[in-house]
């Protein structure tokens, strides 16, 4: 099983409600961003390029806390930068999961090994480790050589203490499917307990500009890709609603709901996206009120929307839907490990 079924069964309940009581615009996954350094300088992200202030800057515990409960998300993710060098990462953890939210910490893995007495083992969190494929190609990507097996040891680790870990992995053009097959068999074997995957998204800070993928690009990569896994020859463990791969692949046809997983920083709640940096705002409600969201998404024309298919605008979409009537019974068999 990859999302867990308590995870399943909350973010059920919680799009339920909000479907009850007529919000079209509302959180399911929180990103929170509590700094912006990190140990490594990958080609593909642009938040170290951030100025040396903001990047000396931490989010105290309480305004983490401050953030999930004002927006009211189920779900919380803590990117970077690499959280893991937040000097309270533990204390914002064990908060986020005294309030029963279910928090996913994305790291490099680097300094995973050395803290993992910092946190204790729980339904509602899991280490998501980031890997672009095996050790030649990840070391290429996060520009290091030897974090692939720093990682690699790291999730052997926490799988030993008894914490949950996922993977993250970021598609990028000149990627050979074979490759990302070889990746998630090699973790299907390590026994992570999902995968999430996503196409690289040209994020206007990165220092390298020309791997992104465009929109039918990504389609035909993904389609490569996924072919033995939906063909039944592979049982890899996604940690993502099954429709979010549908759209992957070229199957679905969605538009970005980005109001559903928004961005929260020291820089405040960043507009539109997590993706686009076009102003922030002291709270979620004035990033709901103040957003001109028609200016955004494919549908929109903007130039800057046309070939994002990033999990952060399009997996809110995929676990509306999945709240149809017609697609309900195949997620949830997904979550039961007896479908795909």
């Amino acid at each position: 099983m990859s999302i867990h079924w308590l995870q399943a069964l909350e973010v059920g309940k919680y799009l339920v409600t909000q479907r009850m009581l007529g919000r079209k615009r509302y959180a399911l996954t929180l990103m929170l961003e509590p700094l912006f350094r990190c140990n490594l300088a990958c080609s593909g992200c642009g938040k170290i390029q951030h100025p040396v202030d903001i990047l000396k800057r931490n989010l105290t515990p309480e305004e983490c806390f401050r953030a999930v409960e004002e927006c009211g998300a189920p779900v919380v993710a803590i990117p970077g930068g690499e959280p893991l060098l937040h000097p309270q990462i533990d204390e914002i953890v064990a908060g986020l999961v005294a309030r029963r939210k279910f928090v996913y910490l994305c790291t490099n893995g680097i300094l995973l090994e050395k803290s993992l007495s910092k946190f204790t083992p729980s339904p509602y969190f899991s280490f998501s480790v980031h890997l672009d494929g095996m050790r030649e190609l990840h070391d290429k990507c996060v520009d290091r050589k030897g974090v692939f097996d720093i990682a690699i040891s790291a999730i052997k680790a926490a799988k030993k203490a008894g914490f949950r870990v996922t993977t993250n992995t970021t598609v990028f053009d000149g990627t050979k499917p074979e490759d990302i097959q070889e990746l998630f068999d090699f973790l299907t074997e390590l026994g992570v307990d999902g995968m999430m995957v996503s196409p690289g998204y040209s994020y206007e800070w990165a220092p390298d500009q020309e791997h992104f993928l465009k929109r039918e690009q990504t389609r035909a990569l993904f389609r490569e890709i996924m072919a033995p896994y939906r063909q039944g020859k592979v049982k890899w463990n996604f940690n993502h609603n099954p429709l979010f791969i549908d759209f992957l692949v070229g199957e679905k046809d969605y538009e970005c709901t980005p109001w559903g997983m928004p961005s929260y920083s020291v820089l405040g709640w960043q507009k539109p996206c997590y993706l686009l940096n076009e102003g922030h705002c002291q709270s979620y409600q004035e990033l709901l009120e103040t957003t001109e969201w028609e200016n955004y998404g494919r549908a929109s024309g903007n130039p800057k929307c046309r070939d994002c298919m990033v999990h952060c605008g399009y997996e809110p979409t995929a676990a509306i839907d999945a709240m149809e009537p017609g697609n309900a019974a195949r997620s949830l068999a997904t979550v039961l490990g007896i479908g795909r």
